[in-house]
């Protein structure tokens, strides 16, 4: 007699990168601030400063760890209890046009061989933390 859970087709679930606290996970808000979990700051280098790059034939935004006094620098500063940062930079909405009805995650941040932060604005969703947030807030 055959197993009858023989003859399934089963998948495997993908690990991923472990924890969703534990990846890298940054979002941008309609007013324009950038958020940074810690774990995405700290694989970033823990930079005091950033430039905010726009490609806008490839939708891309990269964060440039540069020195707090560096011309059109941004400070990264702490943000929520669990050491996570922001970005300030509400002038990338007015600036480049890029407007977000709601609070946005980036799918798959990934820091480059010159050590920037690469987000691509073609690949994000409605952040569920910033959902939940809202539902509280109401």
């Amino acid at each position: 007699m055959q197993n009858e859970h023989s003859l399934v087709k089963w998948s495997i679930l993908p690990r991923g990168d472990a924890a969703r606290w534990s990846g890298m996970y940054v979002t941008l808000n309609p007013i324009g601030k950038l958020a940074l979990s810690r774990k995405t700051h700290e694989r970033f280098g823990a930079p005091a400063a950033v430039l905010v790059l726009y490609d806008p034939m490839r939708s891309l935004l990269a964060l440039r760890p540069v020195a707090p006094e560096e011309q059109n620098a941004y400070p990264i500063r702490k943000y929520g209890a669990n050491g996570g940062r922001v970005i300030r930079a509400y002038r990338l909405l007015t600036e480049f046009g890029i407007k977000p009805a709601e609070t946005v995650e980036f799918r798959e941040p990934k820091i480059d061989n010159d050590g920037q932060l690469i987000l691509d604005l073609r690949n994000i969703r409605v952040s569920p933390r910033a959902e939940g947030w809202k539902t509280k807030r109401r």
